[in-house]
């Protein structure tokens, strides 16, 4: 199998001190993007690596609720965001900026605009991995991120469903035209674990990603379980990998990322995003 694409091309705008990009993306909502995007996070960070993530759903930021961080991030004597820090990540979102509740309801270019500026006028520092949790679709911010970020593979994110299915080839060709590596699949919700018995339930079939993947010439990265033994993390602000370290999506989480570090480390210099990339200049972000 062929994970890798094109390199990132020359032109565009590294982040300073971050040595791997990687997006976590679906073609649709309600497949737990971002809980795989919190919990790989955990994962790489538990390995011992320098790891952050930007929330880039612009109109519905879940960072803040999965962490359980809902205070501004603060603006240092030289203008630059600051990250929160937990658990060993640093974390940025529009939605450390806007009030809980309050929608967001700017329009294309406003939006990519203020992607750009959130991303790069953070001072992330040294980081070894930042994950980019994209909104679903393929709209304008993952579009700006294909023609802005050298990003040093994505990661896409579907469920059992054939809709789920459907929506990922669609943002996996949208990788792909925009010259970008595919790292391969994940598939959330694989089956279901009951809270008295170790038996797999495929409540939404089976089978549907491991032959998509075997037809995109993707690698699977794994399989994620529901478990009735794990709380649901929505709201709690403590992701699986660290309320259920031993449980099986925790392990599940840990193969993944497992698989992922190979497949960016193998990158030679000239194609990681730390690279001799032309840095922007940062101004801070006005929300």
């Amino acid at each position: 199998m062929n994970a890798a694409g094109p390199a990132p091309g020359r032109g565009k705008q590294s982040i300073p001190g971050v040595r791997h990009v990687v997006a976590v993306a679906s073609g649709k909502g309600g497949v737990g993007k971002s809980t795989v995007a919190v919990n790989l996070a955990l994962a790489l960070a538990e390995t011992g690596a320098a790891v952050g993530i930007f929330d880039c759903d612009f109109y519905g930021p879940s960072l803040p609720t999965l962490v359980g961080i809902h205070e501004r991030a603060r603006v240092d004597d030289q203008q630059r965001l600051m990250p929160h820090e937990v658990y060993n990540l640093k974390l940025m979102s529009l939605g450390f900026h806007v009030p809980r509740g309050e929608g967001v309801v700017w329009r294309g270019p406003m939006l990519t605009n203020s992607f750009r500026q959130l991303l790069y006028s953070t001072h992330w520092g040294n980081l070894d991995y930042l994950i980019l949790d994209l909104p679903p679709g393929t709209g304008d911010v993952q579009q700006t991120l294909l023609d802005l970020v050298p990003v040093s593979g994505s990661v896409l994110v579907t469920t059992p469903q054939d809709v789920a299915l459907r929506d990922v080839e669609k943002g996996l060709s949208m990788f792909r035209r925009g010259h970008t590596r595919v790292l391969g699949l994940v598939e959330n919700m694989s089956y279901y674990l009951c809270g008295s018995c170790d038996k797999k339930h495929y409540l939404f079939g089976q089978g549907g990603p491991a032959r998509f993947a075997a037809e995109s010439d993707l690698p699977m990265l794994g399989a994620v379980p529901l478990d009735a033994r794990v709380p649901s993390e929505v709201g709690l602000g403590e992701p699986v990998m660290l309320r259920e370290p031993k449980s099986v999506a925790a392990e599940a989480f840990r193969e993944i990322a497992a698989r992922i570090v190979p497949l960016v480390d193998a990158l030679s210099p000239e194609q990681r995003p730390g690279g001799d990339w032309a840095t922007p200049g940062a101004d801070a972000m006005e929300v």
